[in-house]
């Protein structure tokens, strides 16, 4: 699933748009037609985003964004962040909730709690709160979509992972419970395991690996850019970047 849609005169919510997975998932959506609200802590990331974003449009005619500098456990923040685009657009077409914090790599008994509360924090509860905000503009695009990135670690629960294992797999349960309340709507929820990309949270996951071995974040940002496509039929599913397939732990109705 490589072919690039058309999303011109689309809204797309990008988090996490400073860097990595979501930098680039930001960049091809705009390239794509979209008007994408860019989400993330960094400030200097979103302008590096904007400036390119800029450029292409220069050279294409497509594409701008909304820079929103945001943390993600400010929840109030993100109940606001839904009722400006509501103000402003009356919907959302796209959502990508993409950010998401690594914590540590340690044995369980080891995890101090500020790491673990911090973890549930950005990446259950802040997805969570997201969902919340921007469910009722989603249903009111003709062709709402939502990705929510995952992780292998959700399904693999390997040792001295397990508060960022628990929280992916936490949001792939939030994100499939969504998917089958909306199945008989327009909106379309998929998860995403993205697989290993040349990003921060993976250089510190693993320092002694080799970057240049591993897949580019536009590489994975450009396998994940159809899942919004207003055509898309699939629903509750998780898309496998590394497979080119869907799956599912459960096959849906």
């Amino acid at each position: 699933m490589t072919s690039s849609p058309d999303l011109t005169g689309r809204v797309a919510l990008v988090t996490g748009a400073s860097r990595g997975i979501g930098y680039f998932v930001a960049r091809q959506m705009a390239a794509a037609g979209a008007h994408v609200i860019a989400v993330a802590r960094t400030v200097g990331g979103l302008e590096e985003l904007d400036d390119e974003i800029k450029a292409e449009a220069a050279r294409t005619g497509k594409g701008e964004a909304t820079l929103v500098p945001l943390d993600l456990t400010d929840m109030a923040g993100i109940d606001r962040l839904g009722g400006a685009i509501n103000e402003r657009w009356q919907k959302l077409d796209i959502l990508v909730a993409n950010a998401g914090v690594l914590g540590v790599i340690a044995p369980i008994g080891h995890v101090e709690a500020k790491v673990f509360d911090k973890v549930m924090a950005v990446n259950v509860t802040g997805t969570w709160r997201l969902i919340r905000s921007v469910d009722p503009l989603l249903r009111r695009s003709d062709a709402g979509r939502a990705i929510v990135l995952s992780s292998g670690s959700a399904h693999s629960a390997r040792a001295y992972w397990a508060p960022y294992a628990a929280s992916k797999a936490a949001v792939e349960a939030l994100a499939r419970s969504w998917a089958d309340e909306t199945r008989n709507t327009p909106l379309r929820v998929n998860i995403v395991n993205p697989g290993v990309a040349r990003t921060a949270m993976r250089a510190l996951a693993m320092p002694g690996e080799d970057p240049e071995t591993l897949p580019h974040p536009s590489e994975v940002a450009a396998e994940i850019l159809p899942l919004a496509s207003p055509t898309l039929t699939e629903t509750g599913l998780i898309w496998n970047v590394e497979l080119g397939r869907f799956t599912a732990w459960q096959k849906p109705a």
